[in-house]
């Protein structure tokens, strides 16, 4: 068994339903342990991105994309902007409905937040938050990272996962984590998945309404390595 886990990169985009619900159960953990953790971005649109079409960072708003610059300007002022931030559009989005990834629905979550709106605007008008989004983007994928949610331990071991609905809290949590680190004993141990019952795929329609309700885009994914 290998030292203790204390910290970890979690790597998230905003229109992602699955790594919304891990975050819920990652906040969970980390409170209870005192674990560090480092929320750092990932784009669905560019992994996902057609041959032919548009990188989001050459479009003047890109839902998850624009979501994450603004939480990469917030990153700057404190690192527990971006947590707020995260938590908040990602509730917005995944549990109320809602549509964070139009403007002006960002910038009223921001002023809810007790900050300026005119930070949205800051965020894309400044052209380094494009690179701050890219540079975690490609930090990850270069690990072998193809989704979200991604853990990347020690800045070189990455665990795709967990995909779940109803994250687990107290104990529980700790549990799943530990089982979760586990993995990190054993390098070559790629996959291990439940099958999904139709009672499954019910329960995570019904987890996932709100977020299928508000979203503006067509999901595209293409196939795991």
């Amino acid at each position: 068994m290998g030292a203790p886990v204390t910290s970890v990169d979690f790597h998230f985009d905003i229109m992602c339903p699955w790594a919304f619900q891990a975050s819920v159960w990652m906040r969970d953990v980390r409170d209870r342990l005192g674990l560090e953790v480092r929320w750092r971005f990932f784009s669905l649109e560019e992994i996902n991105r057609a041959e032919g079409k548009k990188h989001p960072w050459q479009r003047e708003w890109s839902y998850g994309w624009s979501m994450m610059r603004i939480g990469a300007l917030l990153r700057r002022i404190d690192p527990g902007l971006l947590d707020r931030w995260y938590l908040a559009a990602g509730t917005a989005l995944h549990v109320e409905g809602n549509k964070p990834h139009r403007r002006e629905v960002a910038e009223a979550l921001i002023g809810q937040l007790g900050l300026d709106p005119a930070l949205v605007g800051q965020a894309l008008g400044d052209p380094s938050t494009h690179d701050e989004v890219r540079a975690d983007h490609d930090r990850v994928t270069g690990l072998g990272g193809w989704g979200v949610p991604t853990l990347v331990f020690g800045g070189r071991q990455a665990l795709f996962g967990p995909v779940l609905i109803e994250p687990p809290s107290g104990e529980a949590a700790i549990r799943l984590w530990q089982l979760l680190t586990g993995w990190l004993d054993f390098p070559n141990l790629y996959e291990v998945q439940r099958p999904k019952r139709p009672a499954d795929l019910q329960a995570i329609a019904a987890t996932f309404q709100p977020y299928l309700d508000a979203r503006d885009w067509v999901t595209i994914q293409k196939e795991t390595p």
